[in-house]
């Protein structure tokens, strides 16, 4: 028995996708996510996981089912519910962009950084983030 406040950590969060490809397609070709494990479970499942290089937390991509299909890109409810920090927003936002991602807005600062919101093509809203410093 250990002493001392448990240990816990944020491990995965599952991310629902129209199929595989499009969700490797955007995460590791788009955002340049390191695809971490991409194992075969039988009867077309697969257990894929996929984050940025370092990161500890990861994205677990769900092929969503016939039933799920509506909640693709509503996972937040509309809001922005996915925060990718960096330590460059400049170039992280100037790379997105050439690689078609689209902001919602321009790139504004925050009191807490520079910050600006892109949807992925599934219809989730993210912040694009460089926090500020001190």
């Amino acid at each position: 028995m250990s002493s001392g406040a448990p240990r816990r950590r944020l491990a995965l969060v599952s991310v629902l996708v129209p199929d595989y490809a499009a969700g490797l397609a955007f995460f590791v070709d788009t955002l340049g996510f390191e695809c971490r494990e991409d194992s075969d479970l039988g009867g077309g499942k697969r257990w894929v996981r996929v984050a940025p290089e370092g990161a500890e937390t990861e994205f677990l991509l769900a092929e969503a089912k016939e039933d799920q299909r509506a909640a693709i890109g509503a996972q937040g409810g509309g809001r922005v519910w996915l925060f990718l920090a960096t330590d460059d927003f400049d170039r992280d936002h100037a790379l997105f962009t050439r690689r078609g991602v689209v902001f919602e807005e321009a790139p504004r600062h925050a009191p807490y950084g520079k910050v600006a919101v892109f949807r992925d093509p599934f219809g989730n809203r993210w912040d694009l983030i460089e926090y500020a410093q001190g």
